[in-house]
């Protein structure tokens, strides 16, 4: 990895001034607006940055609106975070060899890499692949299929553009404890990852690199996590079950990925994990026996943006690279799961 960057949408609120607004919105309809307070409090998140200001939400009524104001904002968020990325990893734009979108929050045909390709001035030959649908753990995802990639092809340089604008999916009208807990969970925001293979360039940045990978899916269990698509677009799906199955089935899948590399759990020093929510956080902290520490840039993460779906993670991972700075040859895992239901790790050498 040569660098990373981020770009968060302009408009900032904390969390008492969104629930301030949730309030207002539900107050006529909400039986218990103390109990839907107490929800989103629960999320422990400060605040989030949003696609629009919040007076303008309102407006978007159609699902049509609301996929035009992702677009628009996709294009703006993800060119600022592949600049912000090729900037630091010391690159000209035209040294880019292939670019990976992902997104789960709007749809768009030409793809929004499509789009970035005119805007950024790419050249022609550049290898695009757009994916929908992974969301969470697409982040993850997406660093491991670009490793896959670069060990074919050792002399590119590969980017990674994740941008989620989770609130222009927002369901003013579902009262479901699901939407009212996604609602002040999730925000937005875009990252960038620039990457290269073993004969590409190297800088005084360089770090850390991709050692190995596992995906792993968990049968029979789609209505885990995800989307319900309507005329009003999007509408979250989100099982109660979830942090079951981390405590059930994250142990073991990481025990057998090091074990199938050589690798001792205690090897592992820093952990670059997604921030799926608080129950999700406990969850990953006790079936893999962390200290408190250990996860102390993704709760940070949370507090500070809240979950940003596939860009989280890769927020964590800049995060943990500059604050963090993991001791150079150590061991790192990156971990994220998501709508499969699935997960995804990632062996990384600092």
């Amino acid at each position: 990895m040569l660098g990373t960057g981020r770009a968060l949408p302009a408009h900032y609120y904390d969390q008492a001034t969104l629930i301030a607004a949730f309030r207002q919105h539900w107050g006529t309809r909400h039986h218990n607006l103390d109990r839907l307070e107490r929800l989103q409090s629960n999320v422990l998140v400060g605040g989030r940055h949003l696609a629009l200001p919040m007076e303008e939400y309102p407006g978007l009524g159609a699902f049509s609106a609301k996929n035009d104001a992702f677009i628009r904002v996709a294009v703006e968020l993800g060119e600022e975070a592949i600049r912000a990325a090729m900037a630091e990893a010391g690159l000209s734009l035209d040294r880019i060899d292939l670019l990976m979108f992902v997104s789960v929050t709007g749809l768009a045909t030409p793809s929004i890499d499509a789009r970035l390709m005119n805007r950024l001035k790419l050249r022609p030959d550049v290898r695009r692949v757009p994916i929908f649908g992974l969301g969470c753990v697409a982040g993850a995802a997406g660093v491991a299929r670009i490793s896959d990639h670069l060990r074919g092809n050792p002399d590119h340089v590969a980017v990674l553009l994740s941008v989620e604008l989770c609130s222009l999916t927002l369901q003013r009208e579902d009262l479901s404890i699901q939407n009212i807990i996604a609602s002040g969970l999730f925000g937005d925001g875009a990252a960038a990852v620039v990457m290269t293979g073993a004969t590409g360039p190297r800088t005084a940045q360089t770090g850390p690199a991709v050692l190995a990978t596992r995906s792993v899916f968990y049968p029979e269990t789609e209505r885990m996590m995800g989307w319900d698509l309507g005329d009003s677009g999007f509408k979250i799906v989100l099982s109660p079950e979830v942090p079951a199955l981390v405590k059930e089935r994250m142990a073991g899948d990481v025990a057998q990925f090091l074990a199938d590399h050589q690798i001792p759990r205690e090897a592992i020093q820093s952990f670059v994990c997604h921030p799926g929510g608080p129950k999700i956080l406990e969850a990953m902290s006790a079936a893999l026996a962390l200290p408190p520490e250990a996860l102390a840039v993704t709760w940070k993460s949370l507090q500070e943006v809240g979950n940003l779906s596939s860009a989280s993670v890769l927020l964590v991972l800049r995060d943990t690279r500059n604050e963090r700075r993991p001791p150079p040859g150590s061991l790192g895992l990156m971990l994220a799961m998501g709508p499969g239901f699935c997960s995804e790790l990632v062996l990384l050498k600092w």
